[in-house]
């Protein structure tokens, strides 16, 4: 089998789909939780916290040499990995709601009864029924 026809079936299936678009709907959803933290909830707990910006918090290890033009400044920048967590904190609760949505709705299918086996009576008319459908020899 060539290299391409494998390819082409490996693709074609469902799942290597799903795989795609659910990391297409991820990195926008990335996206919208990055401007969510960033630009609704840190600033208001920063303004309460101050009037504190913290994707400007940094702890500078080697400040910046005004007499150079070259950006030698080295730091620690600590806001932005707490934006960093609680991001991630946001997306990894979104994803445990959705595991949790998923698996009520695989629990509601697994419970629902199986069909009823079928008493002894209606065995019996079934046989008598099959009896009198046959052709007679």
């Amino acid at each position: 089998m060539s290299i391409v026809k494998e390819f082409r079936e490996f693709i074609a299936r469902g799942n290597v789909i799903d795989l795609a678009v659910g990391v297409i709907i991820g990195a926008a959803f990335n996206s919208i939780v990055k401007s969510l933290v960033d630009q609704v909830i840190m600033p208001p707990i920063g303004l309460l916290m101050g009037g504190l910006d913290f994707s400007k918090l940094e702890w500078v290890l080697k400040p910046e040499d005004p007499a150079t033009t070259a950006v030698e400044k080295v730091a620690v920048q600590y806001g932005a990995f707490i934006n960093t967590v609680i991001q991630f904190l946001i997306v990894a609760v979104v994803v445990f709601l959705l595991v949790k949505l998923v698996n009520q709705v695989r629990r509601a299918d697994a419970e629902e009864p199986a069909p009823a086996a079928p008493t002894p009576e209606e065995k019996l008319l079934t046989e008598i029924r099959d009896l009198l459908a046959k052709p007679k020899a």
